[in-house]
């Protein structure tokens, strides 16, 4: 058995949005475990909130709506970090003199944390950069895309009425100027999102759909053409069979109920997803009530909180930890974030040593719950969605022997973790150590001979470390 020689490298990328996938890290969180001592646990981690949020809200006057109520977030949106020119770029909801929904603005900034509206040619002297009066918007930054005038694309769902709405797909070289409508869905349900999905090449629509029992649920399309996929859509009901659009998930016994309101069934509100290493990142936004006209009579926001889950295939969710992710303020009274908790597409970006969630939440509003949204950060360590911990071992399943260069993310701040690298035959091919005191979200521990088949990592922890991710990677 040969030693593993141990050296520490931190991650050289200071800012990336999470939008492909390549080999990629095996993350603790949603590691299908193939045993695992009892006296080791996942404990799943919360994102810590910048204590200034929120970073944008609504101090223009182009933000308010018709009735003077202000509007300032992403309802999904989205928030890249572009790497072309070094800029973080957020597109979010304001309310635009509107009537019945809202416009598109634009900001940027330098570190993701002080954010710059800048003045633009769309509309002359503001930062709306589309006036199409929308319920919600996703902006895709399209790392995918060849056509550089396609770079950046818009899937807003419209108003074709005040009770009727649908999604047109526009592009932009520069997330600035935008196309005219390049296609046309039928009628949908409000609160509708999209992404690219690099597992199966496909641009997804995640389609708001109601069940019969469960109400407010999720289906979905996916095509290689995104103007295919929109122009495909539309609102199916439940029990209606077609050919592109399936039904997808709901929420169930295990989701968090309004602790006001527990005789509520939880519902899907929204769904948005990001590539993040080998799989994707989804965020589940779970209503837990009241409606509308009962938050109306009541004066208070509907209970909206993000909750986090992972799919390998791109189709199936895993969705192990039920707390909410993102949660609403309970306990501040007039907090900026006391109801209605949406989240963003895009996220997370990778900021260096850690990933920036951001999210919309509302005031208490006055006069009417849907009004006063602005935005808040929240950051978390990268891999940190959750860590394995306590004392014992761990043995992964079966992992591809991608590279000769073992990494691990851990904290050995309260233990150390010692490592084996066990072949298809069951035989130790490598071993390190992690030694206590050590902490780094991307730390070398040597390199391991060239084989073909899978290998599998038991990982034996002392004290109480986190370790919280492992990747075999071809080079250093």
């Amino acid at each position: 058995m040969r030693n593993l020689l141990l050296a520490i490298t931190i991650s050289t990328a200071s800012a990336a949005s999470a939008g492909t996938v390549a080999h990629g890290r095996h993350l603790a969180a949603y590691t299908d475990w193939e045993s695992v001592d009892s006296t080791c646990y996942i404990d799943y981690k919360r994102p810590v909130h910048y204590p200034m949020n929120p970073i944008i809200k609504a101090d223009k006057p182009w933000e308010l709506n018709a009735k003077g109520d202000p509007y300032a977030a992403p309802f999904s949106g989205g928030v890249y970090f572009d790497e072309q020119d070094r800029k973080f770029k957020m597109w979010y909801s304001a309310g635009g003199g509107k009537t019945d929904g809202l416009v598109t603005c634009y900001a940027i900034s330098d570190n993701g944390i002080d954010w710059i509206k800048p003045m633009l040619d769309i509309v002359d002297g503001t930062n709306i950069v589309d006036t199409d009066e929308h319920d919600c918007v996703t902006v895709l930054m399209d790392r995918h895309e060849q056509d550089p005038a396609k770079r950046f694309k818009m899937f807003a769902v419209v108003f074709n009425n005040p009770s009727s709405v649908s999604m047109v797909l526009k592009y932009s070289p520069d997330g600035i100027h935008w196309s005219e409508p390049k296609a046309l869905s039928g009628e949908l349900y409000d609160r509708c999102s999209a992404y690219f999905d690099p597992l199966n090449r496909k641009y997804v629509l995640s389609l708001k759909t109601m069940h019969p029992t469960r109400r407010r649920s999720r289906a979905y399309i996916m095509h290689e053409d995104p103007e295919m996929a929109v122009s495909l859509a539309h609102r199916v009901y439940h029990g209606r069979k077609d050919k592109h659009i399936r039904y997808w998930f709901n929420a169930d016994s295990l989701d968090m109920r309004h602790p006001q309101f527990p005789d509520i069934h939880p519902q899907i509100y929204n769904h948005d997803a990001t590539p993040y290493e080998r799989g994707l990142i989804g965020q589940f936004v779970i209503w837990q009530g009241p409606e509308n006209p009962d938050c109306n009579r009541l004066n208070i926001q509907k209970r909206n909180e993000v909750m986090l889950g992972w799919s390998d295939d791109g189709l199936t969710w895993k969705r192990p930890d039920r707390h909410a992710f993102i949660a609403v303020n309970d306990s501040l009274p007039g907090a900026w974030n006391s109801g209605n908790i949406q989240s963003v597409a895009g996220n997370p970006v990778i900021a260096g040593d850690s990933l920036y969630f951001y999210f919309s939440g509302r005031y208490e509003s006055k006069p009417e719950h849907a009004s006063n949204f602005a935005t808040g950060l929240a950051t978390l360590r990268r891999d940190g969605f959750a860590a394995l911990q306590g004392s014992g071992y761990a043995l992964s399943a079966p992992i591809p022997a991608e590279g000769t260069v073992l990494y691990v993310n851990a904290d050995c701040s309260n233990g150390d973790i010692s490592v084996e690298v066990i072949d298809s035959s069951g035989i130790p091919i490598g071993q390190g150590r992690i030694p206590y005191g050590t902490d780094s979200t991307s730390l070398r521990i040597g390199t391991i001979p060239e084989i073909k088949g899978p290998v599998r990592l038991r990982f034996h922890l002392t004290g109480n470390p986190q370790l919280y991710a492992y990747w075999l990677d071809e080079s250093d």
